[in-house]
């Protein structure tokens, strides 16, 4: 099958676009939803991943109050990993992979003496509680210490999560008393046509981050590939594209609906312009949503992105769709440097340096990650 070739370069602003990551018209909710789920292990982070992609203005406690509202939750939908999601795509996404998440999970539970007694305790004991409302997670490890149910030693955690994966209950709104998110029940609602909701999925996700290989996909959503070839079959608007010699996927809005393939070959596809400094929080789905990062960050700066190879992803510096480095916040700061420490790992023109040392000073005042239209 013929494709459409693109450079590196191209590929990458064509990224930046698909990400938002110079902003959009949308709402928080709105941003989340086109982007099926983003990470949410860091929540402070997740927040401002979120306000980065939405509508100029947009705050971290715009976003607070999505949550607050219940447009957005998190959960574990895939992989045992929290991701902020919307109601409807946790229930999508949890009727396909939760099944897999339990399994691939239950040696832990098995090692940490959670057995399905112990379980159906735990829900007895805390469905009860949440019918009566919310509650800070210190309050339900309490509540379960109260009843016997034993929490140390990351029991109450696994457990929390096996419910969550259930599909019994979600971190939801934000506790006014200053304590995180509040855990809540989750409505018993599956897709009435899962098949077609895992396309609309599958086609979200490679539309907000495309271009995107099969196997990021596979990466991503820890799904068969089989069960994913049958889903990107259904989606709309796909082409196949070739970066530098490797085959990757678009969602493009002007695709031929007629053409005879599933993945159709799009003839003439946009050249985005240079996309300028931005300056993203921590676990960000530019890092986190590929299995292969090396479209953005050379091996030096992937050693950097996680130093110590603890699973801890530093915030970065992206030029132009390629991470420069890594950048900070000193706590209690807000001197003429912005109080943020950037860690440049890659050379830049000296005018770059200058742009991204701007946007850093921007970066504390705002709350958030700050980006520039152009370098």
């Amino acid at each position: 099958m013929d494709t459409a070739p693109l450079t590196s370069t191209t590929a990458r602003r064509m990224r930046v676009r698909s990400h938002l990551l110079t902003g959009s018209a949308l709402t928080p909710g709105q941003v989340v939803e086109r982007a099926v789920a983003l990470q949410g292990q860091n929540l402070g982070a997740v927040l401002e991943a979120i306000a980065l992609r939405a509508r100029p203005g947009t705050t971290v406690a715009d976003v607070r109050e999505a949550f607050d509202r219940g447009e957005l939750v998190r959960s574990w939908p895939m992989r045992g990993t929290l991701f902020a999601t919307t109601p409807r795509d946790l229930a999508t996404l949890l009727h396909v992979t939760g099944p897999r998440i339990l399994r691939a999970t239950s040696t832990r539970r098995a090692g940490l003496g959670i057995d399905d007694t112990t379980i159906a305790r735990a829900w007895d004991v805390l469905g009860e509680a949440l019918s009566r409302g919310p509650l800070p997670r210190a309050r339900v490890m309490e509540l379960w210490e109260s009843c016997a149910i034993p929490t140390g030693g990351g029991v109450g955690y696994h457990l929390l999560m096996h419910l969550a994966v259930a599909g019994h209950v979600h971190w939801g709104a934000f506790d006014p008393a200053g304590t995180g998110q509040l855990l809540t029940l989750s409505p018993a609602v599956a897709p009435t046509d899962p098949e077609a909701s895992l396309v609309e999925v599958v086609g979200r996700y490679v539309r907000a981050r495309g271009p995107v290989t099969e196997a990021d996909l596979a990466w991503w959503s820890k799904l068969p590939r089989r069960l994913l070839r049958h889903a990107l079959a259904g989606v709309e608007g796909l082409v196949e594209v070739e970066v530098d010699g490797t085959r990757a996927l678009l969602v493009v809005e002007d695709a031929d609906p007629c053409a005879d393939s599933a993945v159709r070959h799009a003839p003439t596809l946009p050249d985005p312009p240079a996309s300028g400094v931005v300056l993203l929080p921590a676990f960000d789905e530019w890092v986190l949503g590929y299995a292969d990062r090396s479209l953005v960050a050379s091996p030096a700066m992937t050693r950097g992105l996680a130093p110590g190879g603890n699973g801890v992803f530093r915030p970065v510096v992206v030029v132009d769709g390629r991470i420069v480095g890594t950048w900070t916040r000193r706590p209690g700061r807000r001197d003429a440097a912005g109080g943020v420490d950037v860690d440049l790992v890659e050379e830049v023109p000296p005018r770059v340096r200058t742009e991204i040392e701007r946007i850093a000073r921007h970066a504390v005042t705002r709350r958030g990650p700050f980006s520039s239209p152009s370098t």
